[in-house]
């Protein structure tokens, strides 16, 4: 069984793009090291809007500016900084309705204008995002568009897991060497796949804002976000 073992680990030949001595890595082992981690977000991301109907194009875009502008009040009172308000859409057409004829004929008529009017803002303080919401309808929003949660430098929590997940890689492959009573040697090929995976959105979908009681904040729960990384390596072998 180990001399079966060795046939399958210990290949004959590496490809061309070693990084070690090719002479030395003419026998090897290769193996894939793994790390996981659960962080805590720090950040939390929604967008929030509003959908306003009017007479005239400016009527109805208006309306749906005016209550932006009291979302992002809202949000500066909160103490988000400008730089983490942005504009994430603005819409207008003309609007229409379905009207049936006596006969039971159907036609399309005009029906005034509708603006959408939408802004995404990033707290860090996420124990206000259900206050935000709250105080946004009270604003006139009538849109969530998604509520998502991340990590601000999430390429350092990456760069930690590689690391983690190389040591873990020359771990398994000196276990294994050790098995085969050979040696390990210098790493050949050491190549990253996979990293952090990236928090689903609350709300995959635009949705109607809940119409709680007023003044009732909008329960928000953060949950945590998954990280994992991947190092296929490759190590030469010696008898």
């Amino acid at each position: 069984m180990r001399a079966g073992l060795a046939s399958l680990l210990l290949l004959a030949l590496l490809p061309a793009q070693a990084h070690a001595d090719d002479e030395a890595c003419k026998r090897h082992i290769s193996v894939v090291g793994r790390a996981a981690e659960t962080r805590a977000p720090d950040f939390a991301e929604v967008v929030v809007g509003i959908e306003a109907r009017g007479a005239s194009p400016a009527a109805a875009l208006d309306a749906a500016s005016k209550a932006v502008a009291g979302i992002s009040a809202q949000a500066r009172a909160l103490g988000v900084p400008p730089a983490d308000i942005g504009t994430a859409a603005v819409s207008l057409q003309a609007g229409s309705r379905t009207v049936t004829r006596p006969g039971g004929a159907v036609t399309e008529e005009p029906d005034g204008y509708r603006a959408g009017n939408a802004v995404t803002v990033r707290l860090a303080d996420m124990d206000r995002l259900g206050d935000l919401l709250r105080q946004a309808l009270e604003s006139g929003a009538n849109r969530i568009d998604g509520v998502s949660f991340g990590l601000r430098d999430p390429d350092k929590a990456e760069a930690a897991l590689q690391v983690a997940a190389a040591r873990d890689a020359r771990t398994r492959a000196e276990a294994l060497a050790e098995a085969l009573g050979a040696k390990l040697g210098p790493v050949c090929v050491l190549t990253t796949t996979g990293g952090a995976v990236p928090p689903p959105p609350v709300f995959g979908r635009a949705l109607a804002a809940p119409m709680a009681a007023k003044g009732r904040r909008v329960p928000i729960e953060a949950g945590t976000i998954q990280l994992a990384s991947e190092i296929s390596a490759t190590f030469a072998v010696a008898p």
